[in-house]
């Protein structure tokens, strides 16, 4: 069956970094698109960054742009989820998933494109 594992979360002061890791195993992790998503408390789950199969392609919301940097490697079955100058507002719960296509849609933010979810890692930013 299939596995998505996030991991990386955790407690940093407001201009700080982390770097999220997930891990999907259980499917040919290189045919399809992931993406990252985060959910804060009392907000709807919204999406952060989507990645193509091959890692060429990348997209991001408006909020992250410039300061967050997906990548992944096929090799390991692994996407990143680079997070620099953090902010108090990216507190949430950051969720990894598996794509239903190759690459990222116009809609790539609507959860409902992505298949497979982890449980989340957190990440809290203070001021």
């Amino acid at each position: 069956q299939v596995q998505v594992v996030e991991s990386g979360g955790g407690l940093v002061q407001a201009g700080g970094s982390l770097r999220l890791s997930c891990t999907a195993s259980g499917l040919i992790f290189a045919d399809y698109a992931m993406g990252w998503f985060r959910q804060a408390p009392g907000k709807e789950r919204e999406g952060v960054a989507c990645i193509s199969w091959n890692g060429v392609l990348t997209t991001y919301t408006d909020s992250v742009k410039g300061r967050f940097t997906i990548s992944r490697d096929n090799a390991k079955n692994t996407v990143y989820l680079q997070m620099n100058s953090l902010k108090p507002e990216d507190t949430a719960m950051y969720y990894c998933a598996t794509n239903s296509y190759s690459y990222c849609s116009g809609s790539w933010f609507d959860r409902r494109e992505f298949v497979y979810w982890g449980q989340g890692t957190k990440v809290t930013v203070s001021a």
